[in-house]
Parts: C-alpha cells; structure tokens; sequence
C-alpha cells in the first residue's frame, strides 16, 4: 500500500473512531490511529466526552514506547490546558514526527496546534478527507466559529399543521416511534430550550428517556425563558441536569450565555411563539419535523407568525431526510441558503422508507 492510501486508511478508520463518541457534552467527535514507520497502524484512540482523554491521548496510551511515529487524527490537535492537557505537547514528548490531521480547530483557545507543533519540528500535513471530517463535528465546528450553540427546532403536528385539539389535549399526536426519536434527539443534545408558556400549560419533564420510562444516560438542561417564573412546583425543579431560567432576554443572548457554559447543541421544543420567534430571528439551523397522518383543524398550529407577507418569501428548506418511525413522518430539514427551492426529498425516501 502507498503512503497516501495508508494515510487514508487510517483516516478512514480514525473518522471511524470518532463516530464512537458522543454527540451532546459539549466537545467534538475525535478519532485517532498511530502508524509506525511502515504505515501500520499500531494503536488507535477517540474522545468519550468531557473530562476524559482526548484522542491522541487515548491511543498513546495503548502504543509501545517510540514504535508509533505517525499521528493521525480527525480534528487539529489542541494546545490548550483544559480538562486534560494539550494533546499537542503529548505528542512531542511521545516523539512523533509527523502529525496528518483533517480540519483545522477554529476555538480561539484550543486552536493553533499545528503551529506548536511545527514549532517543535514535527511536520504537519492538513485537510485530508477534511469534508468527511467536517461534517461529522459540523455542528461543534458551526457553534465554535460563531459563538452560539447549533439550534435544532422540533415539533410534532398533524399533517394539517395542528400541535393540539380544540380542547387543548395533544398527546399523543404521534405514536411510540416518533416520541422514542423524540427522545434520542434529546439525549443528542446539551440544553433543551423552553418558554414559560409551555411550562405553565403543560408542565414538562423535559428529561430523555428511553421507551421504557428509563433515563437516558445523557440529560439536556432545559432552558426557560419568558417573563413569567417557573413555579416552585414544577417538575423543571427536579430536573436531574439542573434548571437554567433565562428570564427575558434576548434569545441571541440566551444563546451566547448558553455557548459559556460549553453548550454546543440547543434542541428547542416549544409553543408556537418561541417555536416562530425562533425561526423568524434566524436562529434555527435544523428542523426536526414530526407529521401524524391526522387532521385536527382549529387555531392550534405548530409554529406562530413568521413575517412573511408574500409566497415568494417563504422560507425555504432543504430536505436532509424523510423517514418512516411507525404511521407517523419523521423529517429533517435545514433553511436553504439564500431562500433557494428546496431540494427534492425522493431518493433520500426511498432510502428509508423502502
């Protein structure tokens, strides 16, 4: 095998690795193999989650002292003191002399690790599969360069746009299925973004659980904001990751705060108000989208005013998937750059459905 296809390989294998760790937590997905001198790969390594070793760290660990002469890794290696220590100053002092990484790490902090390491002699190459790479962190990477956490809105209606009946009742709108996918996309997140609207009606645990009732192991803090307080009754209170009340601030803010406090992804899940106000501000970087095969009519719609005043503004999304989750739809849709038509969902349902 050349030296670029091993490179690849390991790439390959190290994008792998990365896809073990978790997506909530605040930090990205990171995946490492170590290749001694003749290309092979002689440990490998990825990131649990905050706190624990980052890649380059774990697979050093696992390595024979001086065989491992290659390091590569999905994500720039960081020369910051964090949790742990930078990984770049572990790979200088474990000797490797050449570092292949895929996309650079833009945090103000934890970036520049390939000049440190260049500084120290090792030489550096970049980019390889990096769009494989990038996509695998984009949202880590999005809320890192912006500072704001990756927003995905979620609600679940009727296939006339309905959350409730004329009564107020909405569960269940969707089935078992839909709700337990509900649930995991929490668990995939770090917060969950609420107003006090939803709150008072309707009292939310907010918790991720799987279809037995059980905890996730992983638990989103919910986020109110609204005028109105929570009341000391709620059962927000109890919440296992804590309870943040954001007051009346404005939602950019909120989620500047939020980006503080190593919160990378936001699941919002609301009333129609914030659900629009969310929306309208531009905030929204994902939609997650269930549709019973129900019609309920009334004034209870999913989402609120949006200000668009003419069908040729319309906010146009891109379809990044249609599935099947027992009756109901499940899709997953982002705004189109630039207000373009959105794309056509076919195939991608066909993949799923068929």
């Amino acid at each position: 095998m050349s030296e670029d296809r091993a490179i690849e390989a390991a790439m390959r294998r190290a994008l792998e690795l990365a896809a073990r760790g978790p997506l909530a937590g605040g930090n990205p997905r990171v995946g490492c193999v170590l290749l001694d001198d003749e290309g092979r790969a002689v440990a490998e390594g990825w990131h649990r989650g905050a706190g624990t070793a980052h890649a380059e760290v774990d697979a050093l660990s696992k390595a024979a002292p001086g065989r491992a002469t290659t390091a590569v890794v999905t994500l720039e290696p960081c020369r910051h003191h964090g949790r742990t220590g930078p990984c770049t100053d572990a790979l200088i002092d474990a000797g490797i002399r050449r570092v292949v990484y895929a996309v650079g790490d833009p945090g103000r902090q934890s970036g520049g690790g390939a000049a440190r390491l260049r500084d120290a002699g090792i030489d550096v190459v970049a980019g390889v599969l990096a769009d494989e790479a990038a996509a695998l962190i984009e949202a880590w990477l999005t809320a890192t360069r912006r500072g704001r956490p990756w927003v995905t809105v979620k609600w679940a209606a009727t296939l006339d746009g309905r959350a409730a009946a004329a009564d107020g009742s909405s569960q269940w709108i969707t089935g078992p299925e839909a709700r337990a996918d509900g649930h995991r996309l929490r668990g995939e997140s770090d917060a969950i973004l609420t107003g006090t609207g939803t709150v008072l009606a309707d009292d939310p645990a907010l918790t991720a659980r799987s279809i037995d009732g059980s905890l996730l192991p992983h638990q989103p803090v919910p986020v109110v904001v609204g005028r109105r307080g929570v009341p000391a009754s709620a059962r927000l209170r109890d919440h296992p990751a804590g309870l943040v009340e954001a007051g009346d601030e404005p939602l950019e803010r909120v989620l500047e705060d939020l980006a503080t406090r190593g919160v990378a992804r936001v699941l919002v899940e609301a009333g129609p108000t914030l659900t629009s106000a969310v929306i309208r501000a531009g905030l929204a970087d994902e939609l997650a989208i269930y549709l019973a095969p129900a019609l309920l009519g009334g004034p209870a719609t999913a989402i609120g005013e949006l200000g668009i005043p003419s069908i040729r503004e319309a906010l146009r999304l891109d379809i990044r998937s249609i599935r099947m989750l027992g009756p109901d739809l499940a899709i997953s849709a982002r705004p189109s750059p630039g207000g373009s038509q959105p794309t056509s969902p076919t195939a991608e349902l066909e993949r799923s459905v068929g």
